[in-house]
């Protein structure tokens, strides 16, 4: 029974010191994004309704973004002041060790991290599809979007850019090949509308076609439909700068079920620094458990959470470098990610054993 009260109290602290620093850093992250995009939004007569319309939209992706440094702030909040009110002196002397703190902070971190990634998979992706098609509909000026390229059945796409949400395309290039990779098809749309049930329509369209290596080139055509199974929200996910996606939607990537602008190895880094969110979780509280060494006298004026806090901000930005290694397919995606916990795990247990051994 003891053991539960202990788990209880260490977990609901836990838990009350992460939700304190999440609220503190989202709300500084809010302000600094509202700061950048308040002139725009009022440019585009959105008023007060569509300022907070952008901030609650954009609340999980900042959300997911500041949970690893809210844990790592929390715990070590959390367990400095255990140490300077006696509390870990009082647990030690019951008996408790070190490693039998950090067993019964591991339940309290392991759920941060499946809510953190639950929301990651589930909510920031549908948020910031809301967010960009919102923002696309808005948008006076769609003609200044980015050209976008990506991969869909075996054909290769580009499209100018996008409007209206999404329903709208403007300069439509398709090309297809055929199964020994060669040209077969180019086709050229000045625009192309999605009317709902009736799908998508392309609007003066030219190309080429190409079959036993001889180019023809067919009349030109006013409009025609266009056969896809693509969808307006598809393309604003695509015309978006690395947005997140769901599990589901990288699975349906990498088997070729949808279309892709990002490379196979890309979207398996990302799955797997996913799943693995918890896992980092569990480091960064682990490289924070050096406070509870902090000497009694020293009291406040002692430099280990700053130590501590320098290890954990170290970590995130390894692993962030590690990431982009990978994302850039410099590293495999086992590699851009699993060495950096196991090399700060072995970091912080040799420092708890270091200390636990003065």
């Amino acid at each position: 029974m003891s053991r539960h009260v202990l788990l209880r109290y260490l977990s609901g602290t836990l838990f009350m010191r992460v939700l304190f620093c999440c609220v503190v850093l989202v709300g500084l992250l809010e302000i600094l994004a509202l700061l950048e995009q308040t002139t725009p939004i009022l440019q585009r007569h959105l008023g007060v309704r569509g300022i907070l319309s952008y901030a609650a939209m954009r609340l999980p992706f900042l959300l997911a973004g500041a949970l690893p440094l809210s844990l790592l702030i929390g715990a070590l909040v959390m367990l400095t002041q255990l140490t300077l009110s006696s509390e870990v002196a009082i647990l030690r002397a019951c008996g408790l060790s070190t490693f039998g703190m950090y067993a019964r902070l591991v339940p309290a971190t392991l759920l941060i991290g499946l809510l953190g990634v639950v929301m990651d998979d589930q909510i920031t992706p549908r948020s910031e599809q809301a967010l960009a098609a919102w923002w696309n509909r808005t948008d006076p000026q769609p003609e200044q979007g980015r050209p976008f390229w990506f991969r869909d059945n075996g054909r290769l796409l580009r499209v100018g850019y996008v409007s209206d949400g999404g329903n709208i395309l403007t300069r439509v290039d398709i090309y297809t090949r055929g199964p020994d990779g060669l040209l077969t098809q180019a086709r050229h749309a000045r625009q192309a509308h999605y009317t709902g049930t009736q799908g998508w329509t392309l609007y003066d369209v030219n190309g080429v076609d190409v079959q036993d290596s001889k180019a023809a080139r067919p009349a030109p055509q006013a409009e025609c439909p266009w056969s896809t199974d693509l969808r307006p929200a598809d393309f604003i996910r695509l015309a978006a700068d690395a947005p997140p996606l769901s599990t589901t939607t990288i699975l349906g990537m990498l088997r070729g079920h949808l279309p892709a602008d990002s490379t196979p190895a890309y979207l398996r880094a990302g799955l797997l620094e996913r799943f693995l969110r918890p896992l980092s979780l569990l480091v960064l509280l682990l490289l924070a458990m050096p406070v509870i060494y902090i000497p009694p006298r020293t009291g406040t004026r002692s430099w280990l959470p700053v130590w501590c806090l320098g290890a954990g901000l170290l970590f995130i930005v390894v692993q962030g470098l590690l990431r982009a290694m990978g994302n850039a397919e410099l590293l495999p995606p086992a590699v851009a990610t699993v060495p950096g916990l196991i090399i700060f795990t072995l970091g912080g247990l040799s420092v708890l054993i270091r200390s636990e051994t003065r």
